[in-house]
Parts: C-alpha cells; structure tokens; sequence
C-alpha cells in the first residue's frame, strides 16, 4: 500500500499557522513511509472563498519549502483538486445514497428548524434533527418537489448503538448515535457540505491516512458512516491536537496573530517557522532544535505529538529565528533576504510616492516611512484617547474595525475606506473624529501619508494586528461588550464567530 495523505485547506481568508502545522504532519508522515502528499482546495461555500485566498495559501506553503505531488496547481489523475469543479461527482453520489435509502430529502424551513432547536435546548436535549421528512412518504415528496419547495439532502443515521472512532493516537473513542445529527449532505444550492466532499473526494483521491485537527474528532462518526453506506474502505484516522496559545486556550485572531502572511511580514524566515512548527511534531531530547525538512521526516513519529496541544510560543520562535539569521546566513545571503523581505520594486515605489509630497529633505523619509517596516508600533492609551471619541466609542471603533476587515474579498485602497467609513457610520460619528485614532494605531502618529493607502500598502495581516493591540491597550473588549455590539454592523456577528 503507498500511503497518501492531504491538506485540504478552504480559501476564505489569510493562510493559517494551523493549516502548515497540519501540512507539515502530514508531508512527514507521508514522506517517511514513501508516500505521497496531496493539496486539494475545499471551496464549495462560494459567498466566502476567493482566488486571491488560494493563491496566498499555495504561495505560502510554498514560501515554507513545502511540496505536493498532486493539486490544483501541478495536476494529477485524480483531479480536479478544486471541490467547485466536483459537481458532478458530489450529485451522483448524492443519487446512489438517496437510491439506496441512506439519505433523505428535508424539506423543513429555516424557521421549524430554529423552533426544534429551542424546544431542544428546552428540554436539555442534544441539538439533533427530529426525522420529521422522514415520515414523508414518496407522492408527498413528489408533491413538495412540485411545488417547488426548496430542500436539503440528509443522511439517515440510527437512533441506537454505538459507533467506535480508532484514532491512531487516541485510540478507541465511542459516540452513541443517538447523539449524532442527520447531517446535511447537499444544500438546497445543490452544493455539497463538507462532510459529503471530504468523503467522496478522499476516498477517490485513494486517501489512506485522514490526518486532520481535533475539532474534527466528532464529525468522525458521520464520515465513517458514509463509508459503510458507499461500501468503501475506512483510512486510518489521526486527529491533532489544536495549536494553543501559552495560556492553552485556542490559537486564534483574538490573542495572536494566525496567518502565515504575519510572520513572513514581520521579518521570519520561512526555514526557521517551519523548525518551530517541526519542533511541535518531533523528540528534541537531544537538544537539537535546529532541524531541515529532511531531518524532521527523519524523526517524525505520531508518539511524540502531545495530545495536551502544543503551544505556539512566540518568543521561543523569536529565539529560533534569531538563530537563524545569526548562524544560518552570511552576510550576501542575509542581505537577499533582508532585499526580499522590504519588497518588491514596485512596493516600494508606492510608499515613495505617498511620501514624497510630505518631505523637505531626503532624510525625512526615514522618521516618515519606517511604520511600513515595523510589525508592531508604539502607542500609548492616552494619545489614542486624545480625541473627540470617549473610551467606550473608540473600543467599539476598533473592535467593528476589526470585524469589518476581516470580512473584506478584496484588500485595496477602496475597500480599505468603505470599511473604515461604515465603522463610523456605525457609530453615529463624522469620519474625521474617527480617523485620529487610527492613524495612531496603523502609523504610530495622529498624522501620516495617507491612511487607506498607507493600510493597503501594509497588508490585511500587520493592519489587524496593529488595530488588536491598540484594541487592548485601552482594555480590550469583554464577550459581553462584543456580543452587544455585533449588530451595529452587518454581517459583524458572523465574522466575530469565524474569529473564535
């Protein structure tokens, strides 16, 4: 048997730390065993997933040495590798389950939805679809169908029993299955959910080792079901444990910055991120925590990933980064790299561009300028509260900030504006009471070259993190303050969820 595993990473916003964490496992385990490793592109929620999404994510995987022997970009025999172009597929295997009676059409609305879920909840229950289309026999079907009632395609799941999860590093994990839900498998868009996808595509793509996250573990019973249902062989299962911050809870946006596109900002080099994510997956007892890619397949082993979660600890990859410029670089190469890392040609004709109309003397640019080379600036809570904005407004004003470029398809200059400008609107506020703040927060100074170039320049990643620590030095925002003010902007409330 040649082992074959994959990332199967979704295109809906900036490259993850956790998503090259999980690559990174499964490139080892394949490479070792003389396997090959996939890249496929699980795009089917078409509001959110972008081009310029998936292109950051294979452009960073690559930027941290990382390969694939099939995917969307070099090809393969089982492609396509993108789940938008899968359609097909997705609909006669939707057909073979609903034929053979594993699957039903639902045609409840939105709305019965919603009051079973409260009812439910009511009555201490487990969230869990009631069978109600269940009990539809076929000319009711027909006749909803006729009439044009929009619905979804569910799997039938029993009511009784267990179902026994063998996880590789786990072991056996039981799950009755009375508590496991009659999944969603096609949306009333005809698009599949991903639990329908990821099965169909892993086991056509000959997907011998599923190697994915933890808060995958109790989908795992709805996924071995549809492999019983189509007849099909099981992979072996293994889920990771979630990167944690140092204080163990979840790595995520609101404590840390997540994306790929941060670190490669802030000055890491790729080789020394992909040793402190190595470091996660393999025994250093030795003391040799300087380590190749060729060297971290070489000591890779499931038994020395903790199941604790592993933290990723910023100053400890500081301290290897520093490492690696100190003893890895000579001068000619550390000066490529600092050449690549303060950008490109073009980049740079931007920045002099909105800084020339704003100099005297060529040696004002330095003073000008530097915050587009810095990860974080200084600000102090009293110059941000120096202002017409009270301390309640000007949290609120980043934290909607916050919310409202993270739902942003395109980073450009007008973009940048129409999320700023609806945060003030928002608050009742003119746009100019608005701004001081955060030209403080973005440049380090209540004036600068101009704003929304300036933050375009920057890039989505350094801007959130810079708006986040402004954001906590007037105190943060409580789960109480953000939960009352997700509705001052639409579409906020979705987003503050993607951040949790």
């Amino acid at each position: 048997m040649t082992v074959r595993t994959r990332i199967a990473p979704s295109p809906t916003g900036d490259p993850h730390v956790g998503t090259a964490y999980v690559a990174l496992v499964n490139y080892c385990f394949a490479k070792k065993h003389g396997g090959q490793f996939l890249l496929r592109i699980e795009d089917t929620d078409r509001a959110r997933s972008t081009s310029e999404s998936e292109r950051a994510i294979l452009d960073s995987l690559h930027w941290l040495g990382l390969s694939w022997d099939e995917g969307p970009d070099v090809g393969g025999p089982h492609g396509p590798y993108r789940q938008s172009e899968r359609g097909a597929i997705y609909r006669e295997h939707i057909q073979m389950l609903l034929d053979a009676g594993h699957a039903f059409k639902c045609f409840c609305t939105p709305e019965r939805l919603e009051e079973m879920r409260v009812a439910q909840r009511a009555a201490a229950q487990p969230p869990r679809y009631d069978g109600l289309c269940l009990t539809y026999d076929r000319e009711e079907i027909a006749r909803r169908e006729a009439a044009g009632e929009p619905y979804v395609v569910r799997m039938r799941v029993p009511g009784e029993g267990v179902c026994v999860v063998e996880d590789l590093r786990r072991g056996a994990i039981e799950f009755e299955w009375k508590t496991v839900d009659m999944q969603v498998l096609m949306k009333s868009d005809g698009m599949p959910t991903y639990h329908l996808a990821n099965v169909v595509d892993d086991h056509l793509m000959e997907i011998t080792h599923v190697i994915r996250g933890e808060e995958w573990v109790s989908s795992a019973p709805k996924h071995i079901l549809l492999y019983r249902y189509f007849g099909w062989e099981m992979p072996k299962l293994m889920h990771l444990p979630l990167l944690r911050n140092p204080d163990k809870s979840k790595l995520s946006k609101r404590k840390n910055p997540t994306s790929i596109l941060f670190y490669q900002r802030m000055g890491y080099l790729p080789e020394a991120l992909l040793n402190f994510l190595g470091l996660l997956t393999v025994n250093s007892a030795d003391g040799n925590e300087i380590m190749d890619l060729h060297e971290l397949i070489g000591r890779f082993e499931f038994e020395h990933i903790s199941l604790g979660g592993p933290v990723f600890d910023v100053p400890k990859l500081n301290w290897l980064n520093g490492r690696y410029i100190r003893e890895m670089l000579d001068v000619p190469s550390f000066i490529k790299r600092v050449e690549a890392w303060a950008g490109d040609e073009a980049k740079l004709a931007n920045i002099l561009t909105l800084a020339q109309a704003r100099i005297e003397r060529l040696s004002d640019l330095g003073s000008l300028i530097a915050f587009f080379f810095q990860g974080r600036v200084s600000v102090r809570a009293d110059e941000l509260r120096d202002g017409k904005l009270d301390d309640e407004n000007l949290r609120k004003a980043f934290q909607l900030s916050l919310w409202e470029i993270d739902g942003l398809r395109d980073w450009n200059v007008s973009s940048v504006e129409g999320a700023l400008k609806r945060v003030a609107d928002a608050l009742g506020k003119k746009f100019r009471d608005v701004a001081r703040p955060f030209y403080l927060a973005v440049t380090g100074s209540p004036t600068s070259v101009p704003l929304y170039d300036a933050m375009a320049i920057i890039g989505r990643d350094i801007v959130r993190e810079r708006l986040r620590v402004a954001l906590d030095t007037l105190g943060g925002a409580s789960n109480k303050e953000q939960n009352a003010w997700k509705s001052l902007i639409a579409g906020a409330g979705e987003r503050a969820e993607a951040l949790s």
